[in-house]
């Protein structure tokens, strides 16, 4: 706890340090990039942190397959499926539909697997396709509203993934950004034939953070953030 607020660290190296600690606890995070950014791994950082402190995590998919997932995730060190079999790690495939569903129902399977596990950090990846179910503006942000309302009756710190978008200014956005605590960007783009990793922190609602984008490496122990290092995006 860092002050009155109390924080949910991250657990990447260099990172909880430019938000004072890590996320407000309870907050709805969102970490936006382009495909092959790092935007899962940054998410099951976040997890992980989470596992080994003995704290119950949910990962609800839309897009991922489970042992696709876990093989991928063991690369840099972690065993899911030990956490799973120790009942701290729930692993959800849902449909966008599903969640939508869930909406419906007040909370539904997710608010009871909740309750059972007592979770207390929630990753959603991707809510991209969520958003894509609603065509007009209006029903999108209407249903975003209902399920971060959702999320906060819970009590869990969330971390949601957004495939980000370009603009032809070349300015950047994600679906459902507008009501989350916190906002990040993962970087991966091409320049000189060299593709070149950074971060961003957009937005962290009561937190100081910097105006600078760091560069950024995905290594054999996943995310490593060099904060030293301000690179040109």
């Amino acid at each position: 706890m860092i002050g009155n607020i109390e924080r949910v660290s991250v657990g990447i190296p260099g990172f909880d340090s430019l938000i004072e600690g890590g996320f407000k606890k309870d907050s709805i995070n969102l970490v936006a990039g382009s495909a092959g950014s790092g935007k899962t791994i940054f998410a099951m950082h976040f997890l992980v942190d989470g596992l080994e402190k003995n704290e119950a995590c949910l990962y609800i998919t839309f897009e991922g397959k489970k042992k696709k997932i876990y093989e991928d995730m063991s690369e840099f060190g972690w065993d899911l499926e030990k956490y799973e079999k120790k009942e701290k790690f729930v692993f959800m495939e849902y449909t966008p539909e599903q969640v939508k569903k869930v909406l419906v129902e007040g909370g539904g399977t997710i608010e009871a697997i909740i309750e059972q596990h007592k979770i207390k950090r929630l990753v959603i990846d991707s809510i991209t396709s969520f958003a894509l179910l609603y065509q007009d503006e209006l029903t999108k942000k209407e249903s975003a509203l209902a399920l971060f309302e959702l999320i906060n009756n819970w009590n869990c710190t969330a971390l949601l993934t957004s495939q980000a978008t370009y603009s032809d200014r070349g300015e950047i956005s994600a679906a459902l950004d507008f009501e989350v605590d916190g906002i990040i960007y993962l970087y991966h783009i091409k320049k000189g034939g060299l593709r070149k990793r950074g971060i961003e922190i957009i937005k962290m609602r009561g937190t100081k953070i910097p105006e600078k984008t760091f560069s950024l490496d995905i290594t054999s122990k996943g995310i490593r953030i060099n904060t030293k290092e301000v690179v040109a995006i």
